[in-house]
């Protein structure tokens, strides 16, 4: 073996690359995440909305690159929060074979569990839980491990609710004042992978994009993917990129 490719846990990843250190074997890593999203007054924000629903809610939350850490400017929170909650009431939960519905059950039973524990850690810190009803699917012969899509707002920035890769439909919601607060916030993660800035001032978006330490940034979109740009992520969301020219490169040698 002469490349290994790995897209996965960071705990994974790490161990994968202690164990082909000094073998001369390439590596590259797509590893874990906690986007930020963040959203400034000069946004459009009913789109900022659905960009939430697609890049937060899409495939359960199950998403590397989902946006689960949702930075939204002070004067327009509220409003935002509104609109996102009533957007929330209208997802459809279902069965996975249903091509009419928005999520769908969690790879497994265990995640139910792993992420009712996030939830349980927020109503300890005092944050405030929103869960969208999901309907009761028990009697379905199909079954399903259900969870609710869920926003936890007045929760602080050294939280595990914040600060560690919960993967399911869960985000958190903070505020910024200023777009260097905005910024600093979410870089404060050890995760680099991806994430969004929404607002209608070019200069404004690039200049955020450029200074977000991950390595891909959407500017009013979210989990857009194109074969010619390669992906990866910065810090404990791994190194190397697939896709594009970087990607072909890590397949190579030189000669």
């Amino acid at each position: 073996i002469d490349k290994v490719a790995f897209t996965g846990s960071t705990g994974v990843g790490q161990f994968l690359r202690k164990e082909t250190a000094g073998t001369g074997k390439k590596l590259t890593l797509e590893l874990g995440g906690k986007g930020p999203i963040i959203v400034y007054d000069s946004a459009d924000i009913d789109a900022a909305v659905e960009g939430v629903i697609g890049g937060t809610f899409f495939n359960q939350g199950q998403v590397c690159c989902a946006g689960t850490r949702l930075l939204v400017q002070e004067n327009v929170a509220d409003e935002f929060n509104r609109r996102l909650r009533a957007r929330m009431q209208t997802l459809r939960v279902g069965h996975s074979l249903d091509k009419c519905l928005d999520m769908a059950a969690l790879a497994s039973a265990d995640r139910v569990g792993a992420i009712q524990q996030y939830i349980d850690i927020a109503h300890e810190e005092g944050a405030d839980v929103y869960q969208t009803p999901v309907p009761d699917l028990a009697a379905d012969a199909a079954g399903g491990a259900y969870f609710a899509p869920t926003i936890i707002t007045n929760v602080g920035s050294t939280s595990p609710l914040v600060q560690e890769e919960i993967f399911g439909p869960v985000a958190t919601v903070q505020t910024f004042r200023t777009p260097s607060e905005a910024i600093a916030l979410a870089n404060n993660s050890r995760y680099g992978l991806g994430g969004s800035v929404w607002t209608e001032n070019v200069g404004l978006a690039l200049e955020t994009a450029i200074s977000v330490k991950a390595g891909n940034l959407w500017i009013n979109a979210h989990n857009l993917f194109d074969a010619a740009t390669g992906f990866g992520g910065y810090k404990e969301s791994g190194y190397g990129r697939e896709g594009g020219r970087e990607g072909l490169f890590a397949y190579l040698q030189p000669k």
